[in-house]
């Protein structure tokens, strides 16, 4: 059975270098807390998630240097474009993620920010550890003899 397309359900922002830098290990979704001229300009869809990162102080999760741009119909009620923002999870999810920051030397990264099928703004973060220069050629050796290999294959159904 197909499932139905909510109008609501889209992509605000993708971190696309994520899996390029990062190895993930694991994701989760977090809820983000936001004001009300930011959920609307992120509604135009204006935002980038690119150099941020999150961040574990003081028992809370914190998303750090994500960018929403400002909503100029809100005048004087505005919003701060680049400031801390609390993402939402359990308190089991946090103390997983406070371990393996800490202990194992991993980093929390935002991957994408969306909108969910009932209109709250989700972001997928993902649990991962930094590649190195070489796993980096790897991984564009892999994709790059994927791509090529699709493409051979195209031509032999021919």
């Amino acid at each position: 059975m197909n499932k139905k397309h909510d109008p609501n359900s889209k992509t605000i922002a993708e971190n696309r270098r994520a899996r390029f830098d990062y190895a993930i290990e694991s994701d989760l979704e977090a809820g983000i807390m936001l004001n009300g001229s930011e959920v609307k300009s992120l509604r135009v869809g204006q935002s980038n998630i690119a150099e941020s990162y999150a961040s574990i102080e003081s028992g809370e999760l914190w998303l750090i240097n994500s960018y929403i741009a400002p909503y100029f119909q809100a005048g004087v009620f505005g919003h701060e474009e680049r400031r801390r923002r609390k993402l939402l999870v359990s308190k089991k999810e946090l103390s997983r993620l406070w371990q393996a920051v800490g202990r194992e030397g991993m980093t929390i990264v935002p991957m994408v920010m969306y909108f969910n099928d009932r209109g709250r703004v989700k972001i997928k973060l993902g649990v991962a550890k930094g590649k190195k220069a070489a796993d980096k050629r790897a991984t564009e050796a892999k994709r790059d003899w994927d791509r090529d290999r699709q493409r051979l294959l195209k031509q032999n159904n021919r």
